[in-house]
């Protein structure tokens, strides 16, 4: 179950009536019809664009369309109009549920029925993991990147926040039903592992007593200083006169 997903399906439903009794044009596309929470929670609890996109190639005023849009749905059960019997209704109270709904040039704001929110819980309790899944992706293929540290360099906290976001976002696509592919792409080989042998025999160099420029790109950072006694520690003096076209 997915509260967006199910109350899409209402507006897609009503959309499709309104096709059938030539409110609206055949062959429209309700592909970028969506349903998310408004910017401003005090604007309901889901709100959706179905008349600002539709309007043009519905040849429609944007408000107007969205105005007929309530009207189908104010008969939802699970959407919250304000009016206990819509049956027997006043045209009064139907406005007035309809100018609460409609915002600005034709957004529609609309709100949850307590019932609706009370029957999750047993829901979610039910299904464990799988609340919440959806094929929104429908099968798509969807590659993430992340992290990929540069090798050059020292790890940092952001290659951590990195790791973090790009799993919890690829995970979240995973369960969208996209195909997700995770890469983390390895960069150590080319001119910029060349540069960093480079720098760590400049800085090999250094321990050895050695005063060294760090030029043609060379990297000057101290993370390299350690790497560089470490070598030093290891091999001694054995490279300590390589001449410039080994190194």
């Amino acid at each position: 179950m997915n509260l967006f997903s199910d109350i899409r399906a209402l507006v897609i439903d009503s959309l499709n009536a309104m096709v059938a009794e030539g409110a609206l044009p055949d062959g429209l596309d309700f592909a970028n019809v969506t349903v998310e929470p408004p910017r401003d929670p005090l604007h309901g609890d889901m709100a959706t664009n179905a008349a600002m996109v539709l309007a043009k190639p519905a040849g429609q005023k944007p408000r107007d369309l969205a105005m007929a849009i309530v009207n189908r749905l104010i008969k939802s059960p699970k959407i919250d109009f304000g009016i206990a019997d819509v049956s027997n209704a006043s045209d009064d109270e139907i406005e007035a549920a309809i100018s609460r709904s409609v915002a600005g040039p034709g957004f529609i704001n609309l709100w949850l029925k307590k019932e609706v929110w009370q029957s999750l819980p047993p829901i979610i309790l039910t299904s464990g993991a799988e609340y919440g899944k959806s094929d929104m992706g429908q099968g798509k293929r969807v590659n993430v990147e992340y992290v990929s540290a540069n090798p050059t360099g020292p790890l940092h906290v952001g290659h951590t926040r990195g790791a973090v976001f790009g799993d919890a976002l690829a995970s979240l696509l995973d369960y969208a039903g996209y195909d997700v592919t995770r890469e983390y792409y390895i960069n150590d080989g080319g001119a910029q592992v060349d540069v960093l042998a480079r720098s760590v025999y400049l800085r090999y160099l250094e321990a050895h007593g050695q005063e060294v420029a760090f030029v043609d790109g060379t990297y000057p950072g101290d993370y390299l200083i350690p790497v560089g006694e470490a070598l030093k520690d290891k091999v001694g003096d054995a490279y300590v006169d390589q001449p410039e076209d080994v190194w």
